[in-house]
């Protein structure tokens, strides 16, 4: 009997990960088995905490989100996973559409306001950043700054750092503005802001703002927990960097939409086989002490209303944030990446 190369590593594979799903879930009777996008630096410690305080233990694999994703389709069923952890909701969105989330029970998430949630609850956003404008502050007037529309004007010419369209950031940014203004105008100001960028994109958040610091350009967008950071590092070099700019909170007149938002979130795998002990799980990181260490740990925004806010952000000023529900930046996410395509925006 011929057995095919490939039918054969299926089986291989399929065969690692049952062993792995065996190894990880009778690891313990009470368990809660983590898959996250985010480092784990940023959730190791309060699954610690979780342990010590419920007596519920934990297992953590870390990776990129996209290949975390793919790990728990391949698995179906005899995934170890319960918990899904990433960041964006447009790749929540993508674990949805994926058909590899099941519902969270209201009552767990009430805490966090309706449009920090999937309109379906299939996840819940767990902390959130703000998407404003950052600028060099002895080159550039605040006054001359308005809206994200504003910086499509001419004068803006060979003065803006972004990432590339690849990001999820920036496809959230541009799915917003979508649900917003609408796909054509969209289309209008992408491919005229695409002419004002001072080089090709390149870098992430973070070396965009270094770029403005160091006069590569005069504006940048970026997240705020990439600013915190700096502004809050040991490190002289990156103090600099945080006090050479500013922060634009833009789309603040009346009747403007407001500042765009994300979150990080998580949602329940589909195939769990510890519910109860994700449901916990998703009540702990909701709760005020959780969400206090995020937004210190991290200089990301609580999603608990009340919350206090890391003293680096607080030094950035209030802002209003646009409330469209997260869920509309996973729907229009495809229509987004089209038009960046169009646009230009490499």
């Amino acid at each position: 009997m011929k057995i095919h190369l490939r039918t054969l590593l299926a089986f291989t594979f399929a065969g690692f990960l049952l062993a792995t799903s065996m190894t990880i879930v009778n690891a313990s009777e009470e368990v809660v088995n983590v898959y996250s996008a985010r480092k784990e630096a940023l959730i190791l410690p309060i699954l610690e905490r979780f342990k010590e305080d419920t007596g519920i233990d934990f297992n953590l694999i870390t990776g990129k989100a996209d290949e975390l994703l793919k790990r728990i389709e391949l698995e179906g069923e005899a995934t170890p996973a319960d918990f899904f952890i990433t960041s964006d909701a447009g790749r929540l969105n993508r674990a949805k559409e994926a058909d590899v989330l099941q519902a969270i029970p209201s009552a767990s998430i009430e805490p966090t306001p309706e449009h920090l949630q999937d309109a379906d609850a299939m996840w819940v956003g767990l902390s959130m950043r703000a998407r404003p404008i950052f600028y060099a502050l002895d080159r550039v007037n605040p006054d001359e700054l308005s809206t994200y529309e504003q910086l499509a004007d001419e004068k803006w010419q060979g003065r803006v750092c972004i990432r590339s369209s690849s990001n999820i950031y920036n496809q959230s940014l541009l799915a917003s503005m979508i649900e917003s203004i609408g796909p054509d105008k969209t289309l209008e100001w992408a491919t005229a802001f695409v002419k004002n960028f001072a080089r090709p994109p390149s870098g992430g958040d973070t070396d965009q703002i270094k770029a403005v610091a160091a006069g590569l350009c005069d504006v940048a967008i970026a997240n705020t927990y990439y600013y915190g950071r700096l502004a809050a590092s040991d490190k002289d070099a990156d103090n600099e960097v945080a006090a050479k700019v500013g922060v634009f909170w833009p789309n603040q007149g009346d009747g403007d939409r407001g500042t765009h938002v994300n979150v990080s979130g998580g949602g329940i795998v589909k195939h769990s086989k510890n519910v109860g002990n994700a449901v916990r799980l998703i009540e702990y990181l909701l709760t005020t002490d959780s969400q206090s260490w995020y937004a210190n740990v991290n200089h990301e925004y609580p999603v608990v209303p009340g919350v206090p806010i890391s003293s680096s952000l607080k030094g950035i000023g209030s802002f209003r944030a646009d409330d469209v529900n997260m869920t509309v930046l996973g729907k229009n996410n495809r229509k987004a990446v089209e038009l960046m395509d169009k646009a230009g925006w490499k």
